[in-house]
């Protein structure tokens, strides 16, 4: 396989340092051998050039927070649909992320071990994941599709193989679950501690499990050569139990408190944000058939959010960005990057919480996240330069060429 140069192009690489002229990325095979200045590197004339045409170079984007095997839909269109069909759209919706730019993702429940097999075998296209299998939730709680007239309906389909249903209650149950979810494949284990937006049963501020439940389900990671844990909260006690409990990364945060963010930075926390999620609810409530329950809940938790996400970031709470791709159409992930610039990112700040700091969470920062020799060869190119518009990264189009493993998987130049 011939090497490949990416020249002619601004280069952000990820680890904060400011963006350069004149330098060149090469790589050979699946790996990044060479980043510099063109006039270090001696070039043997056979390499593949990839002309990036005065656009910027940077990593390829992380989004720590996706649900790969669903788009929010009518629940008359999801009782109509075949088991099997979701596996057919995931594979659309796999490919659509990856041309937005996203190279690598970490599923926050849904998506089961063969659908990532399938990427890593060359089957589809997608990005690089990190799976949950399902997340643990209580009984009554967010995850538990239980409705008022009695009937369940999960937002996905649970308890086929390789996806074991996520309700539990008491310590031992609890823990027999999160071996379940490690048993059929889990990377990072994905747990519910308090209600949520899209739950009709719930609210986002009632806290779910308790010190001692989120205690074992950590501990029982940990037995497994380190398996993190992430915790969808919300409400700011549930998110306290899961920072005492050693959770690894808070997902949402809309309520988040000073108590919280002293106990976050205390334990070197991750904050997942996804500001995105309750603006593309709203704005797509009646095309996907949104219940009225969550539109409400997304009025009332919209301005909360941006506040508690601006308190975390200035006091300095390590920030990953995830935007809860699947609540609304994948595809629209860097969207995220503005909204975090909006409430107080630089765009800097914004482009490296989506490459470096989200290859941290995800334990994955030898590997990815940063254009540096020796790593995985993982890179767009993009229109302009987005640290002067930020928004512009928004549109797929700006996207022009995604690289993946040292693949060229879009060029649209």
């Amino acid at each position: 396989m011939k090497k490949i140069i990416v020249k002619n192009g601004l280069l952000i690489d990820g680890t904060g340092t400011e963006s350069k002229h004149n330098q060149i990325v090469v790589i050979d095979g699946k790996q990044i051998e060479f980043v510099g200045n063109e006039s270090e590197y001696k070039a043997s004339g056979e390499e593949t050039i990839i002309d990036a045409q005065g656009g910027t170079i940077l990593p390829g984007f992380i989004d720590t927070h996706v649900h790969m095997m669903m788009e929010f839909s009518p629940i008359a269109e999801r009782l109509a649909t075949p088991f099997s069909f979701m596996y057919y759209q995931a594979a659309k919706y796999l490919k659509t992320t990856l041309h937005a730019g996203v190279t690598s993702v970490r599923d926050a429940l849904g998506t089961d071990l063969g659908v990532k097999k399938a990427i890593e075998d060359g089957l589809i296209s997608g990005p690089r994941m990190q799976l949950s299998i399902n997340a643990l939730t209580i009984t009554g709680g967010h995850g538990d599709g239980y409705t008022v007239s009695g009937t369940v309906t999960d937002i996905l389909p649970s308890n086929y193989p390789g996806m074991p249903h996520g309700v539990c209650d008491g310590v031992e149950e609890v823990r027999k679950k999160t071996r379940e979810m490690l048993r059929a494949g889990a990377e990072v284990i994905k747990v519910h501690a308090t209600g949520g937006v899209l739950s009709a049963t719930d609210h986002p501020e009632f806290t779910q499990f308790s010190l001692e439940e989120l205690k074992v389900i950590v501990e029982e990671g940990r037995f497994r050569k380190g398996v993190k844990v992430m915790a969808h909260a919300q409400g700011a006690e549930g998110i306290k139990n899961a920072v005492r409990a050693g959770i690894h990364s808070i997902e949402h945060g809309i309520f988040i408190d000073d108590e919280a963010i002293e106990l976050m930075l205390e334990n070197g926390t991750f904050l997942v944000p996804t500001l995105l999620a309750p603006v593309a609810v709203l704005e797509t409530a009646d095309e996907t058939g949104m219940p009225e329950s969550a539109v409400q809940k997304s009025k009332e938790v919209i301005e909360q959010h941006v506040e508690s996400f601006t308190k975390a970031y200035k006091a300095g709470v390590k920030i990953a960005m995830g935007t809860d791709a699947g609540v609304f159409k994948h595809g629209t992930n860097l969207r995220e990057l503005g909204l975090m610039v909006d409430a107080g990112m630089s765009p800097m700040e914004s482009i490296i919480a989506s490459t470096k700091t989200a290859a941290e969470c995800l334990g994955w920062e030898d590997k990815v996240g940063t254009l540096e020799s020796g790593k995985l060869a993982d890179l767009v190119i993009v229109k302009g330069n987005p640290l002067e518009d930020i928004y512009s990264l928004a549109t797929n189009d700006t996207i022009q060429v995604v690289i993946k493993d040292g693949k060229v998987e879009k060029d649209i130049r």
